[in-house]
């Protein structure tokens, strides 16, 4: 799910069609009802799971996601980690409201409308952070101000955990990872591009794990720590 705002939404705006600040969930409105079916088409939730096993969220803990759309991956990892208590962020109101009738009847897990670089929380209130195929999305001075936003709500030790195209990407790695090369929209996140952004704004940041999916193409997996 991509995040923008309205100081800096103008390229998206322009580049999708859309009226809005931000993308919404598979690019327009209109085809929000058939997201969940195309995500889980393209192997997402098979990402979504390798992600969590490797946050290895504890009980009690709160974690926040960044970008949650229809809130699968919230919705996941409430459901593997019983434990947590857990809040998906995101700007489009359609998915959040989808995303909170898809949750009905669990306890621990809610949805609020916010920005990646605009959080609706307190500093250093937030154990655990997770973002799945957001970051690509995003314009690189958005990325940096996430980046910041990110640090300032977790407590010291916090984790941000990432999933996203980029890393180590080649042509080799199939058509998918060519058509995103030749787009260029993924250009910030290749090599060490989201470690160097994540140092940047102050953590401890490290790529944790890459593997090239038959659908998706290259996914690289990264750990940022908020130093104590």
């Amino acid at each position: 799910m991509t995040q923008n705002n309205p100081a800096t939404g103008s390229d998206i705006v322009h580049a999708t069609g859309n009226r809005h600040d931000y993308l919404p969930a598979a690019g327009r409105n209109g085809l929000l009802p058939f997201y969940d079916v195309m995500t889980r088409a393209l192997g997402v939730p098979a990402v979504h799971r390798t992600l969590l096993a490797r946050a290895g969220l504890t009980p009690g803990t709160r974690v926040v996601e960044i970008g949650c759309g229809t809130g699968n991956l919230t919705i996941l990892a409430k459901d593997t980690h019983p434990g947590i208590e857990i809040t998906g962020t995101d700007p489009d109101p359609l998915a959040l409201a989808r995303a909170e009738r898809k949750a009905k009847g669990r306890s621990g897990i809610d949805f609020r409308h916010g920005y990646a670089q605009e959080l609706p929380f307190a500093d250093a209130s937030i154990d655990d952070m997770l973002s799945a195929f957001m970051l690509h999305h995003l314009p690189i001075d958005v990325k940096a101000a996430a980046a910041a936003e990110a640090l300032r709500i977790l407590r010291p030790g916090g984790r941000l955990h990432i999933a996203d195209v980029g890393g180590r990407m080649t042509t080799a790695d199939g058509f998918m990872t060519r058509r995103m090369l030749k787009g260029g929209h993924v250009t910030d996140n290749l090599g060490d591009g989201i470690p160097r952004l994540l140092r940047a704004a102050g953590f401890d940041a490290e790529e944790v794990a890459s593997t090239v999916t038959r659908r998706i193409g290259r996914v690289t997996y990264y750990r940022a720590t908020r130093p104590e």
